[in-house]
């Protein structure tokens, strides 16, 4: 029995550190409370390849949707005060749109401590944008740490270009 239990314990922890190491895929669409479906607006287009809507609200939001860090900081550095100035005050003017705060580190440091700065770059985004008037339920927080970089490169100038918070605004597509 205690052989049993230990394999079967051996068996559970492998799947989960295998699922802890993949890098996390997004999926194009997800279903919301309403039974609509949400696509996730990245900064090029829907997730699918389709164009934004120009008059959507997506379509018609600020186009600069990448806020750069500095090396360990979660503090926005001053040139992109107005950007988010910006998102703010088009989220707030627009109570039925929705952005996703994406926060990402580069490589450097531990998994752990890479999820966490993630999140503070995205909350500290999120906060911003609750002062102007945004609501929270507007808001979504995730961190993929160093998971999704947009540079491979193990450089300063990489690293420089990982260390970022997407502004990902979402649409909902009436099924």
């Amino acid at each position: 029995m205690n052989k049993s239990v230990s394999i079967g314990a051996v068996v559970v922890l492998s799947s989960v550190l295998v699922a802890c190491g993949s890098n996390p895929k997004r999926t194009a669409q997800t279903a919301n409370a309403s039974g609509a479906t949400v696509n996730p607006v990245t900064i090029d287009g829907v997730d699918d390849g389709t164009q934004i809507d120009p008059d959507s609200i997506a379509g018609r939001a600020p186009k600069e949707r990448v806020i750069f860090f500095d090396f360990n900081k979660s503090e926005i550095r001053p040139e992109y005060l107005e950007i988010i100035t910006q998102h703010g005050r088009y989220l707030a003017q627009n109570p039925t749109g929705r952005a996703r705060l994406e926060g990402h580190t580069d490589e450097r440091g531990t998994r752990e401590y890479n999820i966490a700065l993630g999140e503070a770059r995205a909350k500290s985004i999120a906060r911003m944008l609750q002062l102007q008037g945004v609501s929270s339920a507007q808001l979504r927080t995730v961190s993929y740490g160093e998971e999704l970089p947009v540079d491979e490169g193990h450089n300063e100038a990489s690293w420089g270009k990982n260390r970022r918070v997407n502004i990902i605004y979402e649409v909902e597509v009436q099924n």
